[in-house]
């Protein structure tokens, strides 16, 4: 994690530089889109393809164990259980953190080997939402679909 810190540090100037230079900012741009579509097609797509798949193991894995413990499924628990919404966010943060950092990491390289520049900004938003979006969905339904293959007799509390 302190590596993906550091780089994002070390880079940010560059992309400051860089939005002064231009006056836009990378990621609201039509070249952002541009750009994934780009990696989608190119070598950076086993990026797309591995990181879901590893957040979509872990997801599943902590929803099993979610049903395991009767509790409730992960994105409906944090959005409507303020209880609980903190603890369930610690809970995946700490449990996806490394994956997080490399996924950041590897779109920084990816960033730099296909498109020869990187942009610090976009390696956030795209590495977190590449492991957290699949990751959350597959917590939730691997909940869901074991809750309703137990035999429990304690009844689940969905409120």
């Amino acid at each position: 994690m302190l590596v993906a810190v550091l780089v994002l540090l070390a880079l940010t100037p560059l992309a400051i530089a860089r939005i002064v230079q231009t006056g836009s900012f990378y990621v609201f741009s039509k070249l952002f889109v541009e750009d994934i579509v780009a990696r989608l097609h190119g070598p950076g797509r086993l990026g797309f393809i591995l990181q879901p798949a590893m957040a979509t193991l872990i997801g599943a894995t902590q929803g099993l164990s979610d049903a395991r413990a009767n509790r409730p499924p992960f994105v409906w628990a944090v959005l409507f259980r303020r209880a609980h919404r903190r603890e369930l966010l610690r809970e995946a943060a700490t449990g996806l953190r490394n994956l997080i950092a490399i996924a950041i990491l590897l779109d920084v390289v990816l960033q730099l080997g296909i498109l020869h520049r990187v942009h610090p900004a976009a390696a956030v938003i795209l590495g977190t939402v590449l492991i957290a979006v699949p990751y959350s969905v597959a917590r939730a339904l691997s909940n869901r679909i074991a809750s309703r293959h137990a035999t429990s007799d304690q009844p689940r509390d969905l409120r």
